[in-house]
This record gives structure tokens, C-alpha cells and sequence, in this order.
């Protein structure tokens, strides 16, 4: 039974940790509504370059103008795997959520016999796969700090693949992050962006019915610059993403956390009343007693 001054020890304790989360949960709320509003803004710029892409292959027939990045090699023995987790923890199952995706990935590409690379962009998805695929990690795209994350940090990881891809060290390559939905819905994202799949034209892409675009200059020579920018425009909303699912997660995290710690002050003063107030009746007791023995 622990003594009266460890209790109240562990009341002040509980109380600092309450007050932490409190502050936590508050600094996520603030950022929380900057990051999504980045990546709510994200969402239109990355699916109009879909639109443009579908439309400008569509034009050219899926010819031999079409540049390699979104023909591919033709095989599929190598696996480049880039997965987007955040830098720090303390943000409930956010980090573990992607990488366990990452990781059954993983599985079902080696159990069919092919080779996987591993870049990881974020400390929480390198500190998690290293454990079990430290061998297959090729590179570690630290984020720290950058305070606020711009398009050139994912252009930067951009071009990295595709110089990975001119070199010849992969045939597809996937991206993995938490596509962000609501303050408690992160959902764990697959999307390959090497080779650029032919996007789908949405009904507003193809308005205009059996209309005729020419292309200046030729929509082969486009789809070389587009498609390297795309690559970085799917990278930085992955980011984006990533940034308010991470503040949702966090928020949810600390909240819960302060409502457990307010649960915990509860018992524990439940438990020291108690003990308090039978070590005041036992020196009562023996107070009466000893006064009657006189």
C-alpha cells in the first residue's frame, strides 16, 4: 500500500503530465487547420493534372511518343517502395498504421519472388521497417526541420526517384501515406506513381464532347515534363496529407490522453481520501482507547 506522500506524489505527477497533453492537443488544433487547408488545396492542382495527363495521352494513343516514366521498363522484378510517415510520435497509430501497410506490401512482394527498395521519408517509418527490412532501405529523407513543408522538399524527393528510375534501379515504384478525411480518419494510402498509370479524364476534363485539341509542341515532348512533375505534385500532396492526418491523429491522441489523466487524478485522490481517512479513525481509535485505559 503505498504511503500517503507517494499518493499525493503521483496526484502532482498525473496533474503535470494533464497539463502537457492539454498544451499538446492545443498546438495541434491550431496547426491542424493550416495543414488542412494545404492539402484540401492540394486536391483540385494534383486531380487537374490528372485530367491533363489523360488528356494528352489520350491524343498521342499510348504511341512510342510516350516517355518511359509512364510506359515503365515492361518488367516488375523491382520494387522501389516510398513510405511518407511523420518525424515525431505521440500521435496515436498515425505512424503505425502506414508502415503496418508498407510492411504487408513488403510481404506479399517477396513471397512472389521480387526485389524491394525502401526509401523512407519521415523518423517514425525508418525507426519501424529498419527493424525488420533495415537490409532493403536504401535512403532516409529526414524532414525535421522543415517547419513549413514546400513543393521543393518534394520535388527534391522527386527527382531522386527518377534519377533512381534512369538509372535502372527499379521498375515500379509505389508511395505510401495517410490520406487525411476527418480529425479521427486517417486512412492509409497506396497510390504507384512510376509508371504514371494513364489517369482516368473526369467528366469535366472531357466537356467539350468529340473536340479536337493540337498540341504545341508535341504531346510527347509535353508528357517529358509533365509527368516528372506530376511525380512531385503526387509527393508534396502526399506530404500535405501526411502533415494533417499527423495534427488530427495528435489532436485525438493528447485528448484522449487528458481525459485518462483526468480519470487517473480521480482514483488516486478517491484512493488517498480513503487511506487518509482510515489513518485518522485508527489514530482516533487508539487516542479513545488510550484515555479510557487511564
Amino acid at each position: 500500500m503505498p504511503s500517503l506522500k507517494d499518493l499525493r506524489n503521483r496526484i502532482a505527477s498525473v496533474k503535470a503530465t494533464q497539463k502537457i497533453t492539454k498544451a499538446m492537443q492545443m498546438v495541434a488544433a491550431a496547426k491542424l487547420r493550416r495543414a488542412q487547408e494545404a492539402a484540401e488545396a492540394a486536391r483540385p492542382y494534383s486531380e487537374r493534372m490528372g485530367a491533363v495527363l489523360a488528356n494528352i495521352t489520350q491524343a498521342i494513343g499510348g504511341g512510342g511518343e510516350a516517355p518511359a516514366l509512364m510506359t515503365g521498363t515492361g518488367k516488375d522484378d523491382v520494387h522501389l517502395l516510398v513510405v511518407c510517415t511523420a518525424e515525431r510520435g505521440l500521435c496515436g497509430g498515425f505512424n503505425s498504421q502506414i508502415a503496418r501497410l508498407a510492411r504487408d506490401h513488403i510481404r506479399k512482394l517477396l513471397a512472389d519472388g521480387k526485389q524491394v527498395k525502401i526509401i523512407c521519408v519521415g523518423k517514425k517509418g525508418f525507426d519501424i521497417l529498419r527493424r525488420d527490412y533495415a537490409a532493403l532501405i536504401l535512403e532516409r529523407v529526414d524532414l525535421r526541420e522543415v517547419k513549413t513543408l514546400g513543393f521543393v522538399n518534394a520535388d527534391g524527393i522527386a527527382k531522386k526517384v527518377i534519377q533512381l528510375f534512369n538509372e535502372g534501379g527499379f521498375d515500379i515504384c509505389t508511395l505510401f501515406y495517410s490520406q487525411f478525411k476527418s480529425v479521427i480518419s486517417q486512412i492509409p494510402t497506396t497510390q504507384q506513381i512510376i509508371p504514371a498509370g494513364v489517369p482516368t479524364a473526369t467528366a469535366e476534363a472531357t466537356d467539350g464532347g468529340s473536340a479536337v485539341y493540337e498540341y504545341e509542341p508535341e504531346p510527347g515532348e509535353i508528357l517529358s515534363d509533365l509527368i516528372p512533375r506530376n511525380i512531385s505534385v503526387q509527393v508534396f500532396r502526399a506530404l500535405l496529407e501526411n502533415a494533417a492526418g499527423e495534427m488530427g491523429a495528435k489532436m485525438s491522441a493528447m485528448d484522449n490522453a487528458t481525459r485518462n489523466a483526468g480519470d487517473m487524478i480521480n482514483k488516486l485522490s478517491i484512493t488517498y481520501n480513503r487511506q487518509r481517512q482510515a489513518q485518522i479513525t485508527k489514530e482516533l481509535i487508539e487516542i479513545i482507547s488510550g484515555a479510557e485505559a487511564l
